[in-house]
């Protein structure tokens, strides 16, 4: 089967021309075995049948599709006709996709590009990566993303569980024991667990929830996002509401709510302690986000309706 190939542009019929009139016997091609596609070796299979063969060695891979793709990639970049600089940024986007938990500098080794460019790949390709907390470097060990992300989840370990053992902690969190050592002074010091030199270049690292749920509302792109006080006034006058005593229950509460977080939550995240506010924020993106599928609901109803 044709290969699932790194190349954009597919074969170069020169190169193909090139082996065909090669003498000598060419290298075995490299073959996915669960798909019979070709991973190495195309311009050496078509060179084949243009000289008219119809048998050519081959060696079998048994990996599965996104191995299988990256055996392509390193196979490409290391010998035979080399691959572009577009073939391999969109090589590295791929990976970067299917395995969003190696390290740049692996991918990079990969694609024979620097970490550097498959950095800024990354970024682009954010919305579209699953999220990660660890990556697998080029020597196969797994390391945390950040460990300002350790040092959060560890200091909520601590909170929860106080007679939780270092070792155990920083098995959990991925950071080190001496890490979890130092969290657990700082909250008895009562300071924030992550030293003020590594929260300074952190301040996007722990909002991908919260930019998720920000994207979902821009991505939906509602036509009657109106403000707070203008969707009130008009649900307190329509007469299918106020007129029920359900409906007059329902228009109270959702006056509250909405009162109640803008007037409190400025004094609430001045008046918390430093671990204290993730847990928070994570309670808050809950909240967030039983309110955009309580939202979804009602538009999908509203479509229902409509239709």
């Amino acid at each position: 089967m044709p290969a699932d190939s790194p190349r954009l542009q597919g074969e170069d019929l020169e190169h193909i021309r090139s082996l065909a009139e090669f003498t000598d016997e060419l290298p075995p091609i490299l073959v996915h075995r669960p798909t019979m596609r070709v991973i190495d070796g195309m311009h050496r299979l078509k060179a084949a049948i243009l000289r008219g063969e119809r048998t050519i060695e081959a060696t079998f891979y048994d990996g599965d599709d996104a191995e299988a793709f990256v055996m392509a990639v390193k196979a490409n970049v290391k010998h035979g006709l080399p691959l572009s600089l577009s073939d391999r940024k969109a090589a590295a986007a791929r990976i970067v996709q299917s395995s969003p938990h190696w390290s740049d500098r692996a991918i990079a080794e990969v694609s024979g590009l620097s970490a550097k460019t498959v950095g800024a790949i990354r970024s682009d390709s954010l919305s579209e990566v699953p999220e990660v907390y660890h990556r697998i470097g080029r020597d196969g060990r797994v390391r945390p993303l950040s460990t300002v992300d350790g040092r959060r989840f560890a200091s909520e370990l601590i909170t929860l569980n106080p007679e939780s053992s270092s070792r155990e902690i920083a098995r959990k969190a991925g950071i080190s024991p001496s890490t979890v050592r130092d969290v657990r002074d700082r909250l008895r010091r009562g300071e924030d667990p992550v030293p003020t030199r590594r929260r300074a270049g952190s301040h996007t690292e722990r909002h991908t929830r919260e930019r998720k749920l920000q994207e979902y509302i821009k991505a939906e792109q509602f036509p009657s996002l109106r403000c707070r006080d203008e969707i009130l006034q008009n649900l307190s006058r329509d007469p299918a509401i106020r007129m029920t005593e359900h409906g007059r229950a329902m228009l109270r509460w959702l006056h509250s709510e909405s009162k109640q977080v803008e007037k409190d939550w400025g004094s609430l995240a001045t008046r918390l302690p430093d671990h204290c506010m993730c847990l928070v924020a994570d309670l808050a993106c809950s909240i967030a986000e039983a309110w955009l599928e309580f939202a979804s609901e009602m538009r999908s109803r509203d479509a229902l309706e409509q239709c």
